[in-house]
């Protein structure tokens, strides 16, 4: 039976800047401390492991090399020793876990959510369908197949990453799978305080209009680590604010008061009661619908730079022409 309640914990912490081991790190240690408080549900920033790429918003793309290598060197495997990790913190807390990670296949890299369920499995692993400005020069872009809504511990979830948001198809193909939670996350310490005032708006209005809880986290840079980043002071205002750490419920509002700046951890409680009570009034993809109208595409097949079709196998051959084989 689904639950009634669940606890949900939103993370907005600083990365490790120096390595992928010290990040991973933190994610345990914010996983522990948020469990500890009795959260069922645990969301971390966008491509939190190793650490999002600010440098390639403030750096122009010829000084770019050596950070964009050192992203590389960083990365995360899926699987890997730190995905065994969070799945292991993810099964022994009875927790579930939501992280972004700069996923490294082969010679790409892409941002990638990933959904652990309360038993240590992953139950989604997707990418961000297009990078945004200056993440083009980074990640390359995910596919439909992470369209995709998946039954978890605490109810129907599906994910999305930062201007994900802003491709109404996207948010809709979700919402025609009736998700329950959505998990999203931001960079954080990013543009400044307009785009903290945007993401509020933005999950609200999805929240709003999908009839379900959203959980959000963003991340956060300290003035130092600001500094490491670029030393230009005009710059370094590109790399403030922009935080909105927030739990929204299906009717728009706050579940607690959100976390704009600093490091901290916002517990709340969903009551999945409000779901029923929203979509009473307005289910958009239900009886608000119009799909005879209007109705959504979606190419869930995962995008392969390369398909195969390998030549069917010979026909065995007689040993002997049929007349050779009369005359035996």
């Amino acid at each position: 039976m689904p639950p009634t309640t669940v606890r949900a914990a939103a993370v907005q912490i600083a990365p490790d800047l120096a390595s992928r081991a010290g990040t991973v790190e933190r994610v345990l240690n914010a996983i522990a401390e948020a469990a500890g408080k009795g959260a069922e549900l645990i969301v971390f920033p966008e491509t939190f492991v190793p650490w999002y790429p600010y440098f390639s918003f403030v750096l122009p793309p010829m000084l770019q090399g050596p950070e964009h290598l050192r992203l590389y060197e960083e990365a995360v495997t899926v699987p890997s020793a730190e995905t065994r990790a969070v799945a292991e913190a993810a099964r022994k807390r009875g927790a579930v876990i939501v992280l972004g990670v700069n996923e490294r296949d082969h010679g790409s890299l892409y941002n990638t959510q990933l959904i652990f369920d309360a038993d240590g499995s992953l139950k989604l692993k997707r990418r961000k369908i297009t990078p945004t400005y200056h993440e083009r020069m980074i990640w390359g872009q995910g596919d439909g197949a992470g369209l995709t809504v998946v039954e978890t511990a605490v109810g129907r979830m599906g994910a999305l990453a930062c201007w994900e948001h802003y491709n109404p198809l996207a948010r809709y193909a979700l919402m025609a799978q009736h998700e329950e939670i959505h998990a999203s996350h931001f960079p954080g310490s990013l543009v400044g305080p307009i785009f903290g005032e945007q993401i509020e708006v933005t999950m609200r209005h999805h929240a709003l209009e999908s009839g379900c809880f959203v959980v959000n986290a963003t991340g956060w840079l300290s003035e130092e680590q600001i500094a490491s980043i670029h030393p230009d002071p005009a710059l370094q205002r590109g790399l403030r604010d922009g935080c909105m750490t927030c739990i929204i419920t299906p009717e728009g509002r706050h579940v607690v008061p959100p976390l704009t700046g600093g490091e901290g951890i916002l517990i709340g409680d969903l009551d999945m009661r409000l779901i029923a009570k929203r979509k009473r009034m307005m289910d958009a993809v239900g009886h608000y619908a119009r799909p005879e109208l209007l109705h959504l595409v979606q190419d869930a097949r995962p995008a392969q730079p390369l398909r195969r079709i390998l030549p069917e196998p010979a026909p065995d051959l007689p040993m002997f022409s049929e007349s050779e084989a009369s005359d035996a």
